[in-house]
Formats: C-alpha cells, sequence, structure tokens
C-alpha cells in the first residue's frame, strides 16, 4: 500500500532513496534484533522495530521529512538515512545506518551526500549536525569523510556523544551526485 503522501526519491549513481515500504520490515526486524543497534538505542524486538517503522512513517508526515529506505538500483535494501529531528533533540540531524553486509561499500556515504544535498536544496536547512556516540568509530569517520567538524561533546545517559556540524552549501560542501 503506498503512503498518503509524497515522499521525495533520490537517486544516485548506485542508489535509489525511496519511501519506507512495509516489505522493509523484515531487513527492519533483522536490524533491530543485532548488535548494529547499540549506537541507536539498542535491541528491539518485532514489535519495538514495528513502533520505528511507524514512528518513521509519522515523522514524514508531520516534519516533511525523515528517513529513506536506500536500496541499490538493482533491489537491494541496504539500510537507512536520512533527516530527523526527534522531540528533545537540538536540531534536525543527518543520520545513517546500514545492514549487515553493506557497510564498506560507500553506500552510506552516497546517500548521506545526497540526503544532505535535499535538505540544504530543496528543505532550506542546515548546515545539519549529526550526532554520534564517541564509541562508534565507523560514524565518525564518515561524519569526518562528509566534511563535517567536531562541534561539541555531550553527555547523554551516561554517553559520551560528539556532535558534528555538516558544511553548508556555500562552503562548497555539497558534492553532486547522479
Amino acid at each position: 500500500m503506498a503512503l498518503p503522501f509524497a515522499v521525495p526519491v533520490l537517486t544516485t549513481e548506485r542508489l535509489v532513496l525511496r519511501e519506507p515500504r512495509e516489505s522493509d520490515l523484515p531487513a527492519m526486524i533483522a536490524f533491530g534484533d543485532s548488535d548494529r543497534t547499540r549506537f541507536i538505542g539498542g535491541r528491539q524486538d518485532r514489535v519495538g522495530t514495528w513502533r520505528i517503522f511507524l514512528a518513521g512513517i509519522g515523522h514524514w508526515a508531520l516534519r516533511g521529512y525523515g528517513m529513506w529506505s536506500v536500496e541499490t538500483r538493482e533491489g537491494a535494501l541496504v539500510g537507512r538515512v536520512g533527516v530527523i529531528n526527534h522531540i528533545g533533540w537540538p536540531e534536525p540531524e543527518l543520520g545513517w545506518h546500514l545492514y549487515a553486509g553493506f557497510e564498506g561499500k560507500g553506500y552510506a556515504y552516497e546517500a548521506a551526500l545526497a540526503a544532505r544535498d535535499h535538505a540544504q536544496t530543496v528543505l532550506g536547512m542546515g548546515p545539519l549536525i549529526t550526532m554520534i556516540d564517541a564509541d562508534n568509530q565507523r560514524s565518525l569517520s564518515l561524519a569526518r569523510r562528509l566534511g563535517a567538524t567536531l562541534e561539541r561533546v555531550l553527555q547523554e545517559g551516561g554517553r559520551l556523544i560528539h556532535i558534528y556540524r555538516h558544511p553548508s552549501e556555500d562552503d562548497g560542501g555539497i558534492e553532486a551526485y547522479a
């Protein structure tokens, strides 16, 4: 079933960023039940993942932006990337997570560039932040690769969170994508 509102579809050289679909749930459930969630709230059971799925759709409906499902042009679902702004957050955040087997291929980088470009040029947002657990070395490296710089560190729930600021479009921080 299609969503009752439009989610823009973004394309890159290798990827399609599209609306969440119920058919994404098996991959989301597998991700939610894995250790890969340790930096984004921890493991979720099927019901918890269902709630995250519904919250993602609600975010699109309420705010007009959110997390895209990211798939290869061949149709493999590789993860989720987008801009979110949960209650209590300081401002909208560019975030990402990849499903098992898809890391190390540049997919998060490519998708994050597309999402960031859309947020800045179409939605007038930015420069965006990314909030990353201090122990999440892969995401810290990706933020730096995206040209983001460490702005501040805060303590949240006993964890150190690094807040990275992405470059603005005027800084030349936006790269072209197909």
